[in-house]
């Protein structure tokens, strides 16, 4: 494998010195209460310079697609017999554990640094929506026929798995709990949720 040129690695390097340096700020914060100045400070740039890379403060956090592409990963790799909803979940449930962050605390920063924004509520239900459109084009793909009513609503089931992590209902239900029973709790949700199967 070829090395990137120089160039292209110090512009690697300060395009992840902004986005690390913007997720700490908004998970101690709040996203509201953290300005562009303050996150391209923290990253040793200046402000023109964070604009290059990104061209708004929303963008600082729409820009990972983990998991997404975890998401269509277990999709294609899934054995046969194995529903949607079961491959995703069994995939998110191996990504929590191999984790190096207790799931609560995750759950936690997720909900300091974006839970309250209501800048970001519009974005993020976008988000989850192209996270069904895309689901849906790859079942489609997989079965070789136009997308039917049946996978799109396994598409919006998985969306809907991966959204509920983000909910209070959740977060109330580990709170107080050791990291080892969060971790548990979550994925005893998360399996029982991937059980749920709709006919084709």
């Amino acid at each position: 494998m070829t090395a990137l040129p120089l160039r292209e690695r110090k512009r690697a390097l300060t395009r992840q010195a902004i986005l690390t340096a913007a997720e700490r700020l908004f998970e101690e914060r709040g996203f509201d209460n953290v300005t562009v100045a303050e996150i391209a400070d923290a990253a040793n740039v200046s402000v023109k310079t964070l604009f290059v890379y990104f061209r708004s403060k929303e963008d600082l956090v729409f820009t990972d697609t983990w998991l997404l592409d975890l998401c269509l990963d277990a999709l294609r790799q899934r054995p046969p017999g194995t529903s949607p909803a079961e491959a995703v979940t069994h995939a998110l449930i191996t990504a929590l554990r191999d984790g190096g962050q207790p799931v609560s605390e995750g759950i936690e920063g997720f909900h300091r640094g974006y839970g309250g924004s209501t800048a970001l509520h519009s974005r993020l239900l976008r988000m989850w929506e192209d996270y069904e459109d895309r689901i849906t084009t790859a079942l489609a793909a997989e079965a070789g026929t136009a997308p039917t009513p049946a996978m799109r609503l396994q598409a919006i089931q998985i969306a809907g798995i991966l959204r509920s992590l983000t909910y209070p209902e959740v977060r109330a239900a580990i709170a107080g709990l050791s990291p080892g029973d969060s971790l548990a709790y979550v994925c005893e949700w998360l399996l029982a949720a991937g059980q749920v199967t709709w006919a084709r």
